[in-house]
């Protein structure tokens, strides 16, 4: 149970959030627990919402994306992130179980999709002091200046759902993530 109260339907969430919640569930078919209990806040699930649509534009792709949301559930210990991107990037992005296991691990087996995932993951460990030869190999991999920003935008993203899914103790409502195989 999270450690605050979900709101059990869009009706049950504050006013201000129950539009945003509405075209959530027009868009994803249904209105996750994580989308739920950002609500509470409703500048808090605009904002969310912005950033994370703004993010599907940019020129990092959807597979890629979810390696990244991987591979920072997995070393940020966010069993609710880890489930739910397992099973987008599963069943949305099409990655392999392979796959999967490698961004957990903080790799890819896409030579151009590690390079993004190395430097996600960089950025979190290194809490944003990454030394320039980890900025040089992102960019030799094919990847703009803009890419560089949208990486950050995108760690960022992430981070703000592993820590409130951790810190709210967010109730899971995707299929549990496998185990990490070693």
């Amino acid at each position: 149970m999270s450690r605050i109260p979900t709101p059990a339907s869009i009706a049950d969430a504050p006013a201000a959030s129950q539009e945003l919640l509405t075209a959530v569930q027009k868009e994803l078919g249904s209105v996750p627990n994580l989308f739920r209990i950002v609500a509470t806040s409703p500048v808090a699930l605009e904002g969310f919402l912005g950033l994370n649509g703004a993010l599907g534009r940019s020129e990092i792709s959807s597979a890629t994306r979810e390696r990244i949301s991987l591979a920072l559930a997995e070393t940020n210990g966010c069993d609710y992130c880890l489930a739910a991107h397992t099973y987008l990037g599963r069943n949305l992005a099409k990655l392999t179980d392979a796959e999967i296991q490698a961004n957990r691990k903080g790799s890819s087996t896409d030579a151009k999709a590690d390079a993004a995932v190395r430097f996600a993951l960089s950025i979190t460990e290194k809490r944003g002091h990454v030394a320039a030869d980890e900025l040089n190999a992102f960019r030799a991999a094919g990847y703009s200046d803009a890419a560089i920003v949208e990486i950050i935008a995108l760690v960022a993203v992430n981070v703000f759902t592993n820590y409130t899914n951790s810190v709210l103790d967010t109730e899971v409502d995707f299929p549990v993530a496998e185990e990490l195989a070693v």
